[in-house]
């Protein structure tokens, strides 16, 4: 059974709101302006709204799959995990991004990433050992392959 959850949103520009899509897992979210950029020039775009997340819940933002064909821009922290502690009326959400093309125009509105709420990771307590009592399993990116040491 799903559950419906509120978020509160604060606009802070005349961009069309949010809303969830009937097909996807994700809200996206828009320009909250003009944003011209040069080769490998930095910035965070505004996306123009602050919100209050449910509580124990936590956004992830992410790009959304057409962002670097269209804009030739990235994610600079690859997806930003922003916690419900971030709800004042000025905590305005912003996509820090780096153009890896040159003459970028993103015009206001344009949607250039999404959102998705999951509930925050529980309390856990960290164990310090010398020894884990597993077999390896051959490293990073070693999934697969069979040309390595399991002992």
């Amino acid at each position: 059974m799903n559950e419906s959850l509120t978020i509160k949103v604060k606009y802070h520009t005349d961009i069309d709101p949010l809303k969830q899509i009937a097909i996807g897992d994700a809200i996206d979210v828009r320009a909250a302006e003009d944003v011209d950029l040069k080769f490998m020039q930095s910035t965070k775009i505004s996306l123009g709204f602050s919100c209050q997340l449910p509580e124990g819940y936590i956004a992830v933002l992410l790009p959304r799959s057409s962002t670097f064909d269209k804009y030739g821009i990235i994610q600079t922290n690859s997806f930003g995990c922003i916690d419900e502690s971030y709800c004042g009326n000025d905590d305005v959400w912003a996509m820090p991004v780096i153009a890896l093309r040159n003459n970028v125009h993103i015009p206001k509105n344009e949607r250039i990433g999404q959102f998705m709420i999951i509930k925050k990771m529980g309390a856990v307590n960290l164990e310090t050992t010398d020894d884990l009592g597993n077999k390896n399993r051959g490293g990073f990116g070693s999934t697969g392959r069979t040309d390595f040491e399991t002992e």
